[in-house]
């Protein structure tokens, strides 16, 4: 036997490379100078030779004389601590006879596509799986090369890739390859191929192995996976219906559908509150949004025909009946519902020799309309809370009668939908005197312009008790905090916080009370240009830390403006100090020019209000000092008479009388002095006012019958319209206003 014939691998049996024998013990040993160590009792009934014969003698000897009907294997044996001995077996079988049975299963066998390149780049073996996919016969292509075999049926071949992997040796891994084999021309393959160089015993480069295998399933679940992701993220980025419409449109356009179309109910584009229709009635559809190749598709606000998506909507989706093109299913029909309501269908198509819809595809546009439907929602939901907090912020100012005599008014207010809880007001008081409120709820949306709505009914009522300005915020303070307790926790007004500026103008002595919680904007520009950009400056917000609250008074000559904006949002810049100064800096504008210039400097949905101040005419005005003693009421009582008859007013002098009367004699009797009697001549009212040094107010009382006093101001309640105190300072002034005729 020639040494030749023996397979000599110098390999462990225990690395996973174990002789291929019918058993892991060697029927001989050699060391390492190849001398026989061991011979097994296999060894001399397969070779009748025993082991005192062959023992020491060296391996060439004992291989001349093994059997020439097989073949040997000689590999080291593993784990010996005599150091390198080597094993003899006895291969069961012939490993090129193997190797080549391997590689004929493999091409017969196999589903991954075998090519088998020569260094010209000419085809020289194919297996069954590749010609089967594509279609082809083998005498077709193999011997040509690889190029043409395939190109001339479609299948791209990169030649420059095929070279470079030759020319190196490194493989190309996993490329994705997309084309119609023509064994299954209507359907659109993806295969990975991979190319690989092979070598003969030398190294010697071959040729080439390219392996592809058919990995449409993989890759088509992975970019309907992917479409799903685009669809979240790129559907609903604008809470407006006819924008997600749109948006649906270009996400699976051309990526799911050649053409797309979406069709809403009318009560959906309005911003109304969908529901489900009656049995057995279709509701109006128009079209919100088309895109794709169709050029026959209808044009948005097209009312469309009931069936055109079928005799009755579907409620899952759907694919409708076959068209011209065949029973090939190229269009689904999915309905936009959520939560029981229905919004609208949307209608995928795909052009004639497109690949048709599957019902994996089925699911998938089940998802994309879950999605949109969800969002439009949300724009529905959106749209009626803009709605809403549009009417509730879209009041008209009032101009009270009173109140164009103290200031002139100009307000702004432009609605931006984002939900901020803006305000502002011009409150009648007492005395001819004016309120002006501007207020902002912090936290935007529809809780905060309800927050909003009894925050300002809250300083209606606060106001008619006369507070000073300061007094007033701390007690709406409370009130914020109270609101905050009631609110749902849902709703997220426990952190319900809300700036407010309150100023009170009165025109008969030219003085400001202002009083401010929060970051709201307040200016004062006096006639000789002089602009105090905060008199204020910033404090706590209401619902915050509390009071004290920023204060001020000051005296403004007549013609001063006065301007109060709402605070910025949280995440908004007001204008620099140096804009407001230059759009203020005019006091030769009036009130509209100077809201002109400072909204133009303001976001929107941030409200302004801009009040010229006013001062009555002396001529309207009356005072005297009263003596505190019961002797000056006739006095009192005889000058308003006179002062009543030289203004000339229709008025009840019997009534006036007896109220003056009445405040006076409270005032000498309960007050302290001085005591100052005053008459303000009103448009529709006359207005008397009694002010002395007392802290002490006077407290309406239901005397009995048989009581001799107490009912005073009882009287003046049922005389006068209304009446009531204020305290000024260390004192107070009681006051009361009486109708003139004609008034109302």
């Amino acid at each position: 036997m020639d040494i030749r014939d023996v397979d000599v691998r110098n390999v462990d049996p225990g690395d996973g490379q174990a002789p291929m024998s019918s058993g892991h013990a060697p029927l001989l040993t050699v060391d390492g100078r190849g001398q026989v160590m061991s011979w097994s009792d296999a060894a001399e009934r397969l070779l009748s030779r025993r082991a005192a014969d062959a023992l020491g003698r060296t391996v060439v000897d004992v291989l001349a004389t093994l059997p020439e009907d097989g073949r040997w294997l000689l590999a080291r044996v593993p784990d010996r601590p005599d150091g390198a001995v080597w094993g003899v077996w006895r291969a069961e079988r012939d490993v090129a006879a193997l190797d080549e049975a391997v590689l004929d299963a493999v091409f017969t066998q196999s589903s991954v596509g075998l090519h088998v390149l020569d260094r010209s780049l000419r085809l020289v073996r194919v297996n069954a799986y590749a010609l089967g996919v594509r279609g082809l016969f083998e005498e077709e292509i193999v011997g040509r090369p690889v190029v043409d075999s395939y190109g001339r049926v479609g299948i791209p071949v990169d030649e420059s890739i095929l070279r470079e992997v030759l020319r190196t040796g490194r493989p190309a891994r996993d490329m994705l390859k997309r084309f119609h084999p023509p064994a299954d021309p209507l359907r659109e393959h993806i295969f990975s191929v991979s190319i690989y160089r092979h070598h003969d015993r030398t190294g010697e480069p071959l040729g080439l192995v390219v392996t592809a295998v058919d990995v449409t399933e993989r890759e088509q679940a992975r970019e309907r996976l992917n479409l799903l992701h685009t669809v979240r993220e790129r559907i609903g980025t604008s809470l407006d219906v006819g924008r997600t419409a749109a948006e649906l449109v270009d996400v699976t356009v051309p990526a799911f559908a050649d053409s797309a179309l979406v069709a809403l109910t009318d009560v959906v584009l309005h911003g109304g509150s969908p529901d489900l229709p009656p049995r057995g009635s279709a509701p109006l559809l128009r079209c919100a949004a088309t895109g794709g190749r169709d050029t026959e598709l209808p044009h948005d606000g097209v009312l469309l025909l009931p069936g055109l998506f079928g005799e009755e909507l579907p409620t899952v989706p759907t694919l409708p009946p076959p068209g011209p093109e065949g029973p090939v299913a190229l269009r689904i029909v999915a309905p936009l519902t959520v939560r029981g309501q229905f919004l609208g269908v949307v209608d995928f198509r795909r052009a004639p020799g497109s690949e048709p819809y599957t019902s994996d595809d089925l699911v998938l546009a089940g998802g994309i309309a879950a999605r949109t439907a969800t969002c439009l929602e949300n724009a529905l939901r959106f749209t009626r809370e803009h709605i809403v907090m549009t009417a509730l912020q879209s009041w008209p100012l009032r101009q009270e009668a009173s109140t164009h005599r103290a200031v002139e008014v100009a307000q702004r207010h432009r609605p931006g939908g984002s939900g901020a809880g803006s305000w502002y007001d011009v409150i009648s008081l007492p005395g001819a005197r004016v309120g002006l409120v501007v207020g902002q709820v912090e936290q935007p949306g529809l809780s905060a312009v309800a927050t909003m709505s009894r925050l300002r009914t809250a300083v209606h009522s606060l106001a008619t008790l006369d507070l000073d300005p300061h007094e007033l915020l701390a007690r709406l303070h409370a009130t914020t905090l109270q609101l905050a307790r009631e609110a749902s926790p849902a709703v997220g007004a426990e952190d319900t916080t809300a700036s407010c500026t309150y100023v009170v103008h009165d025109p008969v002595s030219g003085r400001i009370d202002a009083a401010g919680a929060g970051g709201s904007l307040f200016a004062v520009v006096r006639p000789d240009g002089s602009v105090d950009i905060d008199p204020l400056g910033r404090a706590p917000l209401l619902g915050a830390e509390g009071p004290p609250f920023a204060f001020t008074t000051q005296v403004l000559p007549e013609e001063s403006i006065l301007c109060l904006a709402s605070a910025p949002s949280a995440d908004g810049q007001g204008p620099m100090t140096e804009q407001l100064v230059t759009a203020l800096g005019h006091p030769g504008n009036g009130r509209e020019e100077t809201a002109d210039a400072v909204e133009a400097l303001l976001a929107r949905d941030r409200v302004l209000l801009v009040a010229r101040t006013l001062l009555l005419p002396e001529s309207d005005l009356d005072e005297w000092p009263v003596l505190p003693d019961a002797s000056a009421v006739g006095p009192a009582r005889r000058h308003v008479d006179e002062r009543l008859a030289h203004w000339g007013i229709a008025v009840d002098t019997f009534a006036v009388s007896v109220v003056v009367s009445e405040l006076v004699t409270n005032a000498i009797r309960y007050g302290a002095a001085p005591i100052t009697l005053r008459l303000i001549r009103g448009e529709r009212t006359l207005i008397c006012e009694v002010t002395d040094s007392a802290p002490t107010a006077p407290h309406l009382r239901h005397a009995k019958a048989v009581d001799e006093g107490g009912r005073g101001l009882q009287i003046c309640g049922s005389l006068a319209e209304s009446w009531g105190v204020r305290y000024v300072g260390e004192g107070k002034t009681v006051w009361a206003e009486i109708g003139t005729e004609g008034a109302g």
